[in-house]
């Protein structure tokens, strides 16, 4: 190439690579606005525009509904949308929403069928709503208290994956309790249990997605069982729950998340957020030791 040839060269390659790094510097920073998780919403507020547009009274049941319908729509409409569905850049390369998005699916499919399994039913023995086009909403102690009793077993399982952010050596408690109890092939006595150091995030976001979404869900039970939590006296229990649900998502004080040793100097933000969902998980455990009580 002679020197005329490359001072035609070296202008439209400049101008190219300039192109390119302004085209990175614009994903990076879709990328990192589309990480930004949606903000808590009020409850009432969404139910009173929701029974407004429609033309509808507040009944029993509504905030719950309005509720889980905002909270459907938040995945889809928040910026850059259902981002686990996404083939291209930024998206495709994103880990933390979608993650996020995932503990938030959870939930709301839980509560979903929590409407169809426990709120349409007047009894637990009564028949299941197939379609739910007429059904009623009961708010019975009985029906929020199996409801939980699934929000319990989704809260240990997310606690005990926190916790394994650093290695723990614990003994087999599979099944501890039964002395009768069998399963299909032996096992150690001791187990180590550690989460793999690339998907400490992605478990730690899943469960700000589930806690997020956990924590609506449950304002709005309040507002749809008060007279049930009124009755039984179980009105301080579940403030107690929202508040734990409301300290685990505060914000990250670094961009990323740490995960020093428990005792070290740096901060493990799986253990913290295991301390909450821990915290709230044995008062969901006392919320329903009350319900079922007479």
């Amino acid at each position: 190439m002679n020197r005329e040839s490359l001072d035609r060269f070296l202008p439209g390659r400049r101008l190219a690579m300039a192109a390119l790094g302004l085209l990175a510097a614009f994903v990076i920073a879709i990328g990192i606005y589309w990480s930004i998780a949606p903000a808590a919403f009020n409850v009432n507020e969404v139910t009173a525009r929701r029974l407004a547009n429609t033309d509808s009274a507040q009944v029993i049941g509504s905030t719950s509904a309005a509720t889980l319908i905002e909270i459907a729509e938040t995945l889809l409409e928040k910026p850059g949308g259902f981002l686990s569905n996404d083939i291209m850049p930024p998206g495709l390369y994103l880990d933390n929403i979608p993650n996020w998005e995932f503990g938030v699916l959870v939930q709301v499919r839980d509560f979903s069928r929590a409407f169809r399994e426990d709120f349409s039913r007047s009894q637990s023995q009564s028949t299941e709503d197939a379609d739910q086009s007429d059904a009623q909403f009961y708010a019975r102690a009985d029906n929020l208290a199996s409801w939980l009793s699934n929000v319990e077993s989704r809260l240990g399982s997310l606690s005990q994956r926190l916790s394994a952010s650093v290695l723990q050596q614990r003994a087999n408690t599979d099944m501890a309790g039964d002395p009768s109890a069998t399963q299909s092939t032996p096992a150690r006595a001791e187990v180590a249990v550690k989460t793999p150091w690339l998907e400490i995030d992605d478990v730690f976001f899943e469960a700000r997605g589930a806690t997020w979404a956990l924590l609506h869900f449950l304002r709005a039970a309040e507002v749809d069982f008060a007279q049930v939590l009124d009755d039984k006296n179980a009105g301080a229990s579940l403030d107690q729950i929202i508040r734990e649900l409301e300290a685990s998502q505060r914000s990250l004080g670094f961009p990323m998340v740490l995960n020093g040793s428990g005792f070290g100097m740096f901060a493990n933000h799986s253990l913290t957020m295991a301390n909450y969902v821990s915290r709230a998980n044995a008062a969901i455990i006392d919320l329903r030791r009350l319900l079922s009580q007479g």
